[in-house]
């Protein structure tokens, strides 16, 4: 019989679980996969986590971590191969802070204008302020954030980002800074981004374990 794995509840389009899946697929940790419908979550998930958000992981011991960076910080500290925490710890952690809060708000407004009393417009320039700077850091430092490779804010923000240049696509062609648009595209087309963003059926108490593809 194989070991015990943890179980992560995740939902694919959301940009917190892409990055939860993002770094559990880098720690090559054997994760096993329970695709949500939010709108009919399971009551296994909520009773792990009554935040009723995703991500949420269910360690073997029956730990539970349902912020999305937590499970990003877990995974890494039990296995980083690829070096995501080499990175400056205060910078990584205001830039994300940066996207977490003016950033995301921001991309509220401007994807969801009609939940929102702000104009449209309003939201997407202050957005792409916020880019203007995230932009002024990938030149500075050799295409990723923090260097030539990927680190923690890289996969930790991209998502976000991916959100902003689909909400108008035109919009991103035309204003983006090349070189976000570049750092951008690279993490959509990466082979690790392909696998997190694999269509998997919603699970049901009693179906097959699915695990994440390690990248």
């Amino acid at each position: 019989m194989s070991a015990p794995a943890p179980i992560l509840y995740s939902f694919r389009r959301c940009p917190y679980a892409m990055r939860a899946r993002l770094a559990l697929a880098a720690s090559g940790l054997p994760v096993r996969v329970r695709e949500v419908v939010l709108r009919d979550k399971p009551p296994e998930m909520l009773a792990a986590s009554p935040k009723a958000t995703v991500p949420v992981l269910v360690l073997t011991d029956g730990r539970v971590i349902d912020e999305s960076l937590d499970v990003m910080h877990w995974a890494l500290a039990q296995n980083d191969p690829e070096g995501w925490l080499r990175a400056d710890a205060a910078e990584t952690a205001r830039l994300i802070r940066q996207n977490d809060g003016p950033f995301k708000r921001a991309l509220d407004r401007y994807k969801y204008p009609e939940r929102h009393a702000e104009p449209k417009g309003n939201a997407r320039d202050a957005g792409l302020e916020i880019l203007a700077g995230l932009s002024a850091h990938l030149e500075d430092n050799g295409g990723q954030l923090f260097g030539a490779l990927p680190t923690l804010a890289d996969f930790a923000i991209f998502p976000f980002v991916r959100q902003f240049a689909a909400t108008d696509t035109d919009f991103w062609t035309a204003k983006a800074p090349a070189v976000l648009r570049r750092w951008l595209t690279e993490h959509n087309e990466s082979p690790r981004f392909a696998a997190i963003m694999a269509k998997l059926p919603r699970w049901q108490a009693g179906d097959t374990e699915l695990f994440l593809t390690p990248v």
